[in-house]
């Protein structure tokens, strides 16, 4: 099936084609948000294949990756190697932890036109934003998706977090991992959120950090990747399905070893901020972000 799109509610477009989900939005003058979404929905169609060409080199790791020739290939192996430092630098990546950020902030350039104020696109809860001067976006973090029920749906979601996001803080991307998440998670982290330069640096460093907040207990059930999705990039590693209640001793074990993770990302300009979640406990690099938490 080809890739379809739909107007919804409030001036939102959304695309679809095979696992790319986009919900884009802009506001400014009436005739470039028109504009700007037919540019993207241009763009939109071009993508899939795209990616699928250079696909086998995509699933291989990022240091023996070769030279990529599509815009999207080339920043999710960019901002991949990049996150890949000090320690980490021969951990195991590909770029496809970064291909949901990095879509959406391809897509995001269509928007960064004259006459819109600002816009954002989100691919699955990866999100690129376009702001001008004294623009602002509020973004809900709901950490735990085991807690989503059709009820909350219905009645409204209520966020565990807020946080404000202003043209001033340079941050353009924001991607969140974990191992209830669409990717599979080597930890055990509910959620960790990333904001950043770019979404595509989100994405990457939101995926390495998730990875990251783990802690040594039997009872974590995990299974290789490739026996629950065949093609995975992930291969035989195992990754995790499902965590038992743990005590408060061990959540925080794994949340500093996460953010032990995050900070030297961030100290290495990688990223600006991150908050990680583990069974109702949080934990951030940055407080200025964050407007409410409950």
């Amino acid at each position: 099936m080809g890739p379809t799109s739909h107007e919804l509610p409030q001036g939102r477009r959304h695309f679809q084609h095979g696992p790319i989900d986009i919900i884009a939005y802009a506001e400014g003058d009436p005739v470039s948000v028109a504009h700007a979404h037919e540019t993207a929905w241009q763009r939109f169609g071009q993508i899939l294949p795209e990616l699928v060409q250079e696909l086998a080199d995509l699933r291989k790791p990022v240091q023996g990756a070769g030279t990529f020739k599509g815009p999207i290939a080339q920043s999710m192996w960019r901002a991949c190697k990049d996150c890949l430092i000090e320690l980490d630098a021969d951990a195991f990546l590909t770029p496809m932890a970064a291909v949901a950020g990095s879509v959406a902030q391809d897509l995001s350039t269509c928007y960064q036109a004259a006459g819109i104020k600002r816009a954002w696109v989100n691919n699955g809860g990866d999100i690129a934003l376009h702001l001008t001067e004294d623009t602002a976006v509020s973004i809900g973090l709901f950490a735990d998706l085991a807690r989503l029920d059709g009820q909350q749906l219905v009645s409204g979601i209520q966020t565990d977090a807020m946080f404000e996001v202003k043209y001033g803080m340079g941050i353009r991307g924001v991607a969140t991992s974990g191992w209830r998440g669409r990717s599979f998670s080597l930890g055990i982290a509910d959620s960790v959120t990333v904001f950043a330069a770019s979404a595509s640096q989100a994405d990457a460093a939101a995926t390495l950090i998730a990875n990251a907040v783990d802690v040594a207990d039997a009872r974590i059930k995990r299974q290789p990747a490739n026996a629950l999705k065949d093609d995975s990039d992930l291969g035989q590693r195992l990754v995790t399905v499902a965590v038992p209640e743990l005590g408060q001793e061990e959540i925080h074990e794994a949340l500093e070893a996460g953010l032990k993770k995050a900070h030297t990302l961030r100290q290495n300009g990688l990223i600006c901020a991150c908050v990680l979640s583990c069974q109702g406990w949080f934990v951030s690099t940055e407080t200025a972000l964050i407007q409410r938490m409950l």
